[in-house]
C-alpha cells in the first residue's frame, strides 16, 4: 500500500478527455491506495460551491465514491481558492491549510501548492494576497454566479494574453530563499509541492544543515503527466500510463 499525490489536473468543461482520466484513475485506485492528496488546481476554475453544473456533478460524484473507501484530501491552488465547505460536503473530501505537515510510513512530509513560493513575480504575490482574502472572497461569493463565471472568464483571458504577449508561460519557479525559508519553519525533511508545472526532484542544504528534498508534482496537461507514490521506502514518480 501507498499514498499517492496528484496536482495541477485544470479540470473544466472544455477538457472532457482529462475529466474522464480523472474518474476512471479515482475508479482504479479506490480501495487499493492508503490516501489520495490533491495538492491543487484540481480545477480551472472553482467561482462558488453553489455552482451546480453538470460538469461539477460529475465530479464531485467520483470524488464522493472515491472518498467513501479512501481518505481523499485536498489543498486550495491558484485557480480552486473558493473550495469550500460545500466542496467538502459534496466530495467526501478534506480540505488541508497550506502548508500541511503530515506523517506517512514513519517519515514527515511538508505539503503545499507552491504559488506562494514563486516570489519573483510580485504582481501575482499582490494578486494572490489579494484572493486568499477572506472578505474579498466573501464579496466575491455575494455576487451573482453569472457574474462570478464572467470575472473568472477574464481572469484566464488575461493569463492567455500574458502568455502570447510573453511566449512563456505565466507560471514562475520558486524562489531558493522561500522554499529554505519554509523547510526551515517545519520539521519535515521533504517537501512536496505542484503548481510549477516542472516535475522534479530537488535537493537542498538549510542554514542549520539539514539536508532536505523537494518534489515536484506533475500537472496532468494533455491528459499527460504523472504523480508521486510516497510509502516506506520514501518517494518516487510515476508517469500517468
Amino acid at each position: 500500500m501507498a499514498t499517492h499525490f496528484i496536482s495541477d489536473l485544470h479540470l473544466c468543461e472544455a477538457t472532457p478527455a482529462l475529466n474522464r482520466l480523472f474518474v476512471d484513475t479515482l475508479a482504479a485506485w479506490r480501495g487499493r491506495i492508503d490516501a489520495l492528496y490533491i495538492l491543487g488546481d484540481l480545477f480551472e476554475y472553482w467561482v462558488g460551491d453553489d455552482d451546480d453544473s453538470p460538469f461539477k456533478r460529475e465530479m464531485l460524484a467520483a470524488m464522493k465514491a472515491f472518498a467513501a473507501e479512501t481518505p481523499l484530501f485536498v489543498m486550495h491552488g491558484n485557480r480552486d481558492f473558493l473550495l469550500g465547505q460545500g466542496f467538502e460536503t459534496e466530495s467526501g473530501a478534506t480540505l488541508l491549510p497550506e502548508p500541511t505537515e503530515v506523517e506517512l510510513y514513519g517519515r514527515r512530509y511538508l505539503l503545499c501548492h507552491g504559488d506562494a513560493l514563486c516570489r519573483d513575480d510580485a504582481a501575482y504575490q499582490q494578486f494572490r494576497a489579494m484572493v486568499r482574502n477572506p472578505a474579498w472572497q466573501q464579496a466575491l461569493l455575494a455576487k451573482p454566479l453569472a457574474e462570478r463565471h464572467a470575472i473568472a472568464a477574464q481572469i484566464r483571458a488575461a493569463s492567455e494574453m500574458k502568455k502570447q504577449e510573453t511566449g512563456l508561460s505565466d507560471i514562475g519557479d520558486v524562489t531558493e530563499l522561500a522554499v529554505l525559508e519554509l523547510l526551515a519553519a517545519h520539521d519535515a525533511p521533504t517537501l512536496i509541492h505542484g503548481h510549477t508545472h516542472r516535475p522534479a526532484r530537488h535537493d537542498h542544504a538549510l542554514p542549520d544543515g539539514r539536508a532536505a528534498e523537494r518534489w515536484v508534482i506533475a500537472d496532468w496537461h494533455d491528459a499527460a503527466g504523472g504523480y508521486l507514490v510516497v510509502d516506506a521506502t520514501g518517494v518516487r514518480a510515476h508517469p500517468l500510463r
